[in-house]
């Protein structure tokens, strides 16, 4: 176990969604950390807070006195601090395997996966939880209001864990309950086909050493669970699920409000969400369904769901000024972008403006077809170049293509000539909707500084 007899951790990326919320863990437990990373984020000033030194640039005089060093896999092989931790003789381990070390300590370790939902749907879980005073300890892909971050460490022998498919990273995970939530194309890059895709998530399933409850309306999921030798719960919308969502319903504004019924018409509650989208009802009901396997009531589930706003970069309202709406959604896959639209189409806004950084050049090559109908969905779409991250562009992919398949569609390589273009022709009652994994969220803040100098003028 690496993080035996260890005191000293130093994380390299320690500003990352998988490692802020393990620095917050391993920090609360009492290891002293410190860690790098290449970019300034609010993320960073928050782990500040925390009191834990970070350096801004990767260099190998950063790992210094620790015992241990941890990594994401986004890091290239070429990162000096990365090459410098491996020379050094010190023990170096990726992220997923110090996270796997985490949820076997735990003996409800309730780890929920799925190509789309799972930052929502573990924040809610997590919200859930907390409120009924159950003290999980939780690692989530965003940041939750309640909990002041994305990770904590509670007393309880509960943890809620965020768990995600890519390079097969949950499969390093020790889940007592399995969440899965669907399965779609994505990541093909690394599996290569559906097939792999879904074989990956069958072994995640076949880890859960209690029960694996997983979404009974989708199609390759109901597939790739076919008679595995687990109980199961199933939830969805089909009244053939163990647990279902009914008399959906949105009185006004983002609310939604819904029954969560159990498999033979038993009601047990009524929920109140105020994050919009019928694809967040899913998200809802997965979370209460997996609470109630770690003693929370239907009551607690009610509570949770009421208080539950959202999490960071999820439909995440930024600036609501001179009457346009400002607001960063996480969504990176076609499927995500569609529901993450449709949502924004319910709400009374004149025009919705898709600002999206498509991410990753394999992606974008893949689904170009799929992000082009989606964004079809915007009255107004404007794209920034393709962010690289962990990948070399050996394909000969650009933005210029996708835009080329969008009509009306507009784009930049960088994100102050895209402020510039969206904050002079935004209108009264418009929503400026950024979407993207990588850094567009960066745009977002930009275009509501430029719409402060165009309207204060």
């Amino acid at each position: 176990m690496y993080l035996e007899n260890k005191k000293h951790l130093h994380f390299i990326g320690i500003g990352g969604s998988g490692m802020y919320p393990m620095a917050q863990i391993l920090h609360g437990e009492g290891y002293y950390i410190t860690g790098s990373d290449n970019n300034e984020t609010d993320t960073l000033q928050k782990v500040r807070e925390m009191g834990i030194p970070v350096t801004l640039g990767q260099k190998a005089e950063n790992i210094e006195g620790a015992d241990l060093i941890i990594y994401t896999a986004a890091i290239m092989a070429d990162n000096p601090e990365l090459i410098a931790a491996r020379e050094s003789g010190i023990p170096t381990v990726e992220r997923s395997i110090i996270l796997g070390e985490i949820t076997a300590r735990y003996e409800n370790a309730l780890c929920v996966s799925g190509t789309h939902g799972k930052t929502t749907t573990t924040s809610m879980l997590t919200q859930i939880l907390f409120d009924a005073d159950l003290d999980p300890t939780c690692v989530i892909g965003g940041k939750l209001a309640a909990i002041g971050g994305s990770g904590r460490a509670g007393k309880s022998d509960r943890m809620v864990c965020e768990s995600c498919e890519f390079v097969d990273t949950f499969l390093k995970l020790y889940p007592d309950v399995a969440v899965i939530l669907n399965i779609d194309a994505d990541h093909l890059d690394y599996f290569k086909t559906m097939e792999n895709l879904m074989a990956s998530f069958r072994k995640f399933a076949e880890k859960a050493s209690r029960m694996v409850i997983y979404n009974g309306d989708d199609e390759n999921t109901v597939k790739t669970m076919a008679g595995i030798d687990k109980p199961t719960l199933t939830f969805g919308y089909g009244e053939q699920n163990d647990f279902y969502a009914a008399n959906i319903r949105h009185p006004g504004g983002v609310e939604t409000v819904f029954d969560l019924m159990k498999k033979g018409g038993e009601k047990l509650c009524t929920l109140t969400m105020h994050v919009p989208g019928d694809h967040n009802v899913l998200n809802a009901v997965a979370a209460c369904v997996t609470a109630m396997q770690a003693e929370a009531t239907p009551e607690d589930c009610v509570r949770g769901i009421d208080n539950f706003h959202g999490t960071g970069r999820r439909f995440e309202v930024l600036s609501r000024e001179f009457g346009i709406t400002v607001a960063d959604d996480y969504a990176h896959h076609p499927t995500e972008v569609e529901a993450v639209l449709k949502a924004a189409k319910t709400l009374p806004f004149k025009r919705i403006w898709a600002v999206h950084q498509p991410f990753t050049y394999s992606r974008t090559h893949m689904l170009m077809d799929d992000f082009a109908r989606v964004l079809q969905l915007a009255d107004k779409v404007v794209l920034s170049e393709v962010m690289g991250s962990r990948e070399k562009n050996t394909i000969g992919v650009y933005t210029s293509q996708l835009a080329e398949k969008i009509p009306g569609c507009v784009w930049y390589p960088a994100f102050p000539e895209i402020s510039d273009y969206v904050a002079a022709n935004a209108e009264e009652g418009d929503l400026i909707l950024t979407l993207g994994c990588g850094d567009v969220n960066k745009c977002a803040r930009m275009i509501i500084e430029k719409l402060h100098k165009r309207f204060e003028k």
